[in-house]
């Protein structure tokens, strides 16, 4: 027996979940699975461990990490992302059902941002009320009929997606504004052909490297000149920023400008970089910050971190941003529960993948509802992401779920509610056997201009929540990833 121990007697056990390598049974190898399974169970454990390890060391090497922030630390914490050298694999005629499904999301989503910034159509017709826009968090009165290049306004999202008991795929939640992970998914496919080259080669993927370049070609159409050769930067709040890692990893991969606010100055309703030449007109900035901090003219007045005007040449035409400012107004997770009323509305479909049921707790049969089944729910602050402001039910205490109660009575409408969801699991090597972790799944759509169309990346980055029977994925909540395949 190798690696991969499935004995009567073995740790790794199904449990009632929907496991993506093994059948219900906890007998059989799903058949995509076939091929990684038979390599895996080749490894003795040994040599599975020091694959493991070498995995470890290149993170290590290579600076691959994320910054965590806890409120106990003083110095926040610097770790590599823990990866895990099992593949997810995900058969070709799912995959082509998710794609599907994620361009008619993003395609409804980015026509709702149009919409809140114009005629508000949808507010109009009673599909979404109007104080579900106007006390937005992410609303911003600033974008009011600004013209955007290409009427894009989410050229970047990370839709989450997460399968239930019975292996049916969700969307968990939209990612509009900045989203994270670009990087994570290209070095770990990197990593895997690089290390274990004879796993990689033995099944037939489909290839992420060559999405870095249509990551380019979809920033270059959006060039409100549209000269063929545009300046792009991108803006970075600097080295101490969680995801700095990526922010240089993508600069590098896409040859664009890798700048921070002070190395960006605006003049006569335009853009520049400072250089040891003089200035450089920039002609897209794909920004890594918050609105808030994008332009102290325009929103916080005290950020440091942007660039004094960057919004007036943005209105006049001469600089794209990217993705644009007020996005977040679809972003919100209270919002999330109108998404399948926006497709309908704006696609005349019927949604492709569904939303995970959600309860809006300034409704007050659903707050109600939802207050007398709080060790059954997921509680989220509406505003926040990462795995941060929430409550999950059934493994908190007593304590933190009367704690959440008054918050929900205070302010009710800063969250919303879901059932727990058993998520799918995954195996991972820990000590050498396979130990089973629930995952997600974070895939990545890119939308340009007219040229450039929409660009789903094969595959997206599996997030893996390392400790035992934890459901939180996140890597600022600890964490890690998989190599994802789709198979060609």
């Amino acid at each position: 027996m190798g690696a991969i121990d499935r004995s009567p007697n073995a740790p790794y056990a199904l449990e009632g979940f929907y496991d993506e390598m093994f059948s219900e049974e906890g007998l059989g190898v799903r058949s995509h699975y076939r091929k990684v399974y038979d390599r895996l169970n080749a490894l003795k454990a040994e040599e599975a461990g020091a694959k493991q390890a070498a995995f470890d060391r290149r993170m290590m090497e290579e600076g691959i990490t994320f910054t965590l922030y806890q409120p106990s630390q003083i110095q926040p914490l610097e770790r590599t992302i823990p990866f895990d050298l099992i593949p997810r694999v995900i058969p070709k005629d799912e995959w082509d059902t998710l794609e599907k499904g994620m361009l008619q999301r993003v395609t409804a989503l980015n026509r709702f941002v149009y919409d809140i910034y114009h005629e508000q159509n949808i507010v109009k017709d009673g599909i979404v009320p109007r104080r579900m826009v106007v006390a937005n968090k992410y609303f911003r009165p600033e974008m009011m009929n600004v013209q955007v290049p290409g009427d894009v306004y989410i050229t970047a999202s990370g839709i989450d997606l997460i399968r239930d008991d019975q292996g049916s795929y969700y969307v968990l939640e939209d990612n509009l504004r900045s989203p994270s992970g670009f990087s994570y998914l290209f070095k770990s496919r990197s990593m895997m052909n690089q290390l274990y080259p004879e796993l990689t080669l033995s099944s037939s993927i489909r290839d992420v490297e060559h999405s870095l370049n249509r990551f380019l070609t979809v920033l270059r159409s959006l060039c409100p000149s549209r000269k063929k050769d545009p300046v792009i930067a991108l803006l970075t709040p600097g080295e101490f920023n969680s995801a700095y890692y990526e922010h240089t990893f993508l600069a590098q991969q896409m040859g664009i400008h890798l700048v921070e606010g002070r190395d960006l100055v605006a003049m006569d309703q335009k853009v520049y970089i400072r250089g040891l030449g003089g200035l450089t007109q920039v002609d897209v900035v794909y920004r890594r910050i918050d609105d808030d901090y994008l332009d102290p003219l325009a929103f916080d007045p005290s950020s440091m971190l942007g660039v004094a005007g960057i919004m007036n040449a943005y209105r006049a035409g001469n600089v794209a941003i990217v993705n644009a400012p007020g996005t977040g107004v679809a972003d919100d997770k209270a919002m999330y529960a109108y998404v399948p009323d926006m497709i309908r509305y704006y696609m005349k479909e019927e949604p492709i993948i569904g939303n995970v049921p959600t309860y809006v707790l300034s409704r007050p049969e659903e707050r109600q509802y939802v207050l007398e089944r709080l060790a059954e729910m997921v509680v989220k602050e509406t505003s926040l992401s990462g795995g941060y402001g929430m409550l999950i039910g059934p493994t908190a205490t007593e304590e933190e779920r009367e704690d959440f109660r008054k918050r929900i009575l205070d302010d009710p409408g800063r969250y919303i509610a879901q059932p727990t969801i058993q998520l799918s699991r995954a195996p991972v090597l820990m000590d050498g056997k396979l130990q089973p972790r629930h995952i997600d799944l974070r895939a990545f759509i890119l939308m340009g201009g007219e040229a450039a169309g929409i660009h789903v990346i094969p595959g997206g980055l599996t997030r893996v929540a390392l400790k035992k029977g934890s459901l939180v994925v996140n890597s600022s909540q600890g964490g890690g990833c998989k190599d994802t395949w789709v198979i060609a």
